[in-house]
C-alpha cells in the first residue's frame, strides 16, 4: 500500500501531548546533510549567530524576533534588500536554533519561505523539519496534509520518522503502530530513531510490556541502539522496581561502548532511592552531577529533585546556587523542582519565598507552581490560608488547572464541606477535554456522601459523572446506600440504570428492596 493512501485512511484526531523522554524529532543523519547545499551568488555573506562584537547578522536579527506577531519573512526580505546574501545552510542553522528555544512559528516561516525560492534546493531532511513544525503550530491534520502533498522523493525515512514523532507526541498509539509497520514494510527503518519514538510512547503510556518486543525488533534490524534506547529500556524495568533488570541494561550499554548520559544516572538514582539502596543512589547521583552542564540545562531540575528525594538539603541548595550562577533567569521546571524539593524537606517558609520570587519574575502563569503551595496548605489542613492563596493566584491571572480544582476538592473533603467538594470536583472535570477517572477521589467523595446521608449531593455527583460517562453499578450502589442512610426511598432507580445501560448486582437489588420500605420524598431535580 502506498504511504500516501495509507495516511488518508488513518487521519487521526488530536489528543494530549506525550510526556518528556521522547527521542529527537528528526533523524540527525538526514538533517546533518542539509548544510552541504547553499544558494546565492558572490554577495556579502551573512553570519548565523548573534554576531560577536555587535556585528549585524541575519541570525541575530531573526533570533531577536521575540514577539510571534513579527515576521521572519519580512526580516529576510529586508536583509536581502540591503545587499546581503541568504544561504540555505545558514537558514538551516537558524531554524535549528529557533527550534531549540521553542520559537516554532518563526522557524516555520523560514521553512515556508525556503520552499518558495527557486534557487534553494531542498532535501528530504528539510521536509522532515518542516512537517514537524507544521504539527507543532497548526496541528496534526495539517501535518498529514503536508506529508501527502510533498513530492514523492521527499517522502522518505526522515519525513516518515518526523510524522511518527508527531503521532507519538499526540499519544496516537494506533496511528503510530500502523505507520511504524508500514515503514518496516517499505524498508524505511534505517536508524534507531523510529524505534526510540515507539519506545518513548510505550513508556509514557505505561505499556512497559511492549518494550522488550520493540527492543528485539531493533536488534533484528540493521539499526543500532543508542543511549536513548538504553535509557528507555532502563525506564521500563525501573517502573517495576526491577533493580537487577535496570543494572543489566546499564551494563549492556557499557558493553556496546555507549557512554551513559545524565538521564541514565537519573534513572538509576531514582530507582535506588525508591528501593532503599541509598548508598548506590548517592553514587549514581554523583556520576549524574558530572554530566549535567549548561549544554543540557534540563538536567539541573532533575538533580534538584533527586537531592530532595534523598533528603539531601545541602545538595538541593548547592545545585540551586549553581543554576542561579549559570543562568540569568530560572525557568518554570527549575522552580517547580526546587519548591517541590524544599517542601519534601519540610521547609514551607522557604517554599513560599521561592514562590514569591517565581511570581515576581515569571510571565508564564504556569498553574503547576502555585499548585504545590496550595497542596501544602491542604496537607496542613490550613484551609482558610489555602483559600486566600487561591484568591491570590486568580488575581494574578493564573487559570486554575484540573489539579488546582482536585487539590481544593481534597481540602474541602477533609473539612466535610460537601457542597464545596462537589462544586470543585465538577470544575475539575470541566477543566479537561478527557477526564481520566480518579478512582480514589470518587470513592472518597461517595463515602462522605454516604456517611452524611446527603441525597441531594449524591444525585449531583451522579449528574457530574454521567456527563463524562463514568456511571456504573458501584456508583448506583453508593447512591442507594446514601438514600438508605437518609431513610428515604430511591425512586425509579431500575429505570435510570437501564437508561444508563448499567446492570444491577445482588447488592443493588437488596438496596432497592431496603429503600423501598422507607418514606417517599420529592425526587431531586437532578434526576434525569
Amino acid at each position: 500500500m502506498n504511504l500516501n493512501i495509507f495516511l488518508r485512511r488513518t487521519r487521526p484526531t488530536l489528543s494530549s501531548l506525550c510526556r518528556l523522554f521522547s527521542a529527537a524529532t528528526v533523524d540527525t543523519t538526514a538533517t546533518g546533510a542539509l548544510v552541504k547545499t547553499n544558494s546565492g551568488g558572490d554577495r556579502k555573506e551573512s553570519r548565523v549567530g548573534g554576531g560577536g562584537g555587535g556585528r549585524d547578522t541575519l541570525g541575530g536579527r531573526l533570533l531577536t524576533l521575540t514577539y510571534t506577531k513579527r515576521s521572519a519573512v519580512v526580516t529576510i526580505r529586508k536583509w536581502k534588500e540591503e545587499g546581503h546574501s541568504v544561504r540555505k545552510y545558514e537558514l538551516n542553522r537558524i531554524v535549528r536554533e529557533l527550534r531549540k528555544i521553542k520559537r516554532y512559528k518563526h522557524a516555520l516561516e523560514i521553512c515556508e519561505w525556503m520552499v518558495l525560492q527557486e534557487d534553494i534546493k531542498l532535501q528530504p531532511g528539510d521536509y522532515a523539519v518542516h512537517l514537524d513544525l507544521i504539527s507543532k503550530i497548526r496541528g496534526l491534520n495539517s501535518a498529514e496534509k503536508f506529508f501527502e502533498d510533498m513530492p514523492d522523493r521527499m517522502r522518505d525515512h526522515a519525513a516518515c520518522t518526523s510524522l511518527l514523532h508527531s503521532y507519538v507526541q499526540n499519544r496516537l498509539c494506533d496511528k503510530a503502530e500502523a505507520l511504524f509497520k508500514r515503514m518496516a514494510e517499505c524498508g524505511l527503518l534505517k536508524s534507531c530513531l523510529p524505534y526510540n519514538h515507539m519506545l518513548s510512547m510505550y513508556v509514557s503510556k505505561g505499556e512497559f510490556e511492549k518494550v522488550p518486543e520493540m527492543i528485539k525488533e531493533l536488534k533484528r534490524s540493521k539499526a543500532s541502539p543508542d543511549v536513548v534506547t538504553y535509557n528507555l529500556w532502563m525506564t521500563a524495568f525501573a517502573s517495576g522496581n526491577d533493580v537487577e533488570g535496570v543494572e543489566k541494561v546499564y551494563l549492556k550499554a557499557k558493553e556496546a561502548k555507549l557512554d551513559p548520559d545524565w538521564v541514565s544516572y537519573s534513572v538509576l538514582t531514582n530507582l535506588y532511592a525508591k528501593t532503599g539502596n541509598i548508598e548506590k543512589a548517592k553514587l549514581a547521583l554523583k556520576e549524574m552531577e558530572k554530566l549535567v552542564s549548561k549544554r543540557n540545562r534540563v538536567g539541573y531540575a532533575s538533580l534538584v529533585s533527586l537531592h530532595g528525594n534523598l533528603g539531601d538539603k545541602d545538595g538541593v541548595e548547592s545545585t540551586w546556587k549553581k543554576i542561579k550562577s549559570s543562568f540569568k533567569k530560572m525557568n518554570d521546571a527549575e522552580y517547580l523542582s526546587m519548591i517541590s524539593a524544599v517542601l519534601k524537606l519540610g521547609e514551607f517558609e522557604q517554599a513560599k519565598g521561592l514562590y514569591d520570587e517565581w511570581e515576581s519574575v515569571s510571565g508564564t502563569r504556569d498553574a503547576r507552581i502555585p499548585n504545590l503551595i496550595l497542596a501544602e496548605y491542604m496537607n496542613r489542613e490550613e484551609m482558610h490560608l489555602g483559600e486566600k492563596f487561591y484568591e491570590r493566584i486568580v488575581e494574578k491571572g493564573i487559570n486554575p488547572s484540573y489539579s488546582t480544582w482536585e487539590i481544593l476538592t481534597w481540602g474541602y473533603l477533609k473539612r466535610k464541606e460537601l457542597e464545596k467538594v462537589l462544586d470543585c470536583f465538577g470544575k475539575a472535570i470541566d477543566a479537561v477535554k478527557k477526564w481520566t477517572v480518579n478512582v480514589r477521589l470518587v470513592k472518597a467523595v461517595c463515602k462522605e456522601l454516604e456517611e452524611q446521608g446527603d441525597v441531594k449531593g449524591a444525585e449531583k455527583l451522579m449528574t457530574i459523572l454521567r456527563k463524562v460517562g463514568h456511571v456504573n453499578t458501584q456508583l448506583y450502589n453508593s447512591l442507594l446506600r446514601t438514600y438508605a442512610k437518609a431513610g428515604e426511598m430511591a425512586l425509579i432507580v431500575e429505570e435510570r440504570m437501564a437508561k444508563d445501560n448499567v446492570e444491577m448486582d445482588e447488592e443493588t437489588k437488596e438496596l432497592i428492596r431496603l429503600t423501598s420500605l422507607m418514606r417517599v420524598t420529592e425526587i431531586s431535580t437532578t434526576i434525569s
